[in-house]
């Protein structure tokens, strides 16, 4: 398994850093790390862009009454985003953000999507 995470502050700190490195050794992404993640990452990261959007739709579709209840709600909404007719899309998606970065000279792009 691999981590990703954002450039917060708080996810930086050189006790996160060790964290990660005994946790995730030459598996995780970040600021800092052995893997770096490029800057404004959000408008790259297809978990920003796609999945949590996705997910909280399918999720709070309708009320939630319990804890269970919204527990098995999000496992379903997470299958059903794990079918196939999702991942072309977010393929799709991160191909055009990817373009979109590039024409930005690594500026920001999000309001030409």
């Amino acid at each position: 398994m691999w981590l990703q995470h954002d450039g917060c502050p708080a996810h930086y700190a050189r006790s996160v850093r060790d964290y990660l490195d005994e946790m995730y050794p030459r598996r995780w992404i970040g600021r800092l790390g052995k893997i770096l993640w490029p800057p404004r990452s959000p408008d790259l990261n297809s978990l920003d862009f796609f999945y949590w959007g996705c997910l909280k739709e399918k999720v709070y579709k309708d009320l939630i009454t319990s804890v269970d209840q919204l527990r098995k709600r999000v496992q379903m909404a997470a299958q059903k985003i794990t079918e196939i007719r999702h991942a072309s899309k977010i393929k799709r998606s991160f191909i055009r953000r990817c373009r979109a970065f590039i024409r930005a000279h690594g500026g920001h792009f999000e309001h030409v999507l």
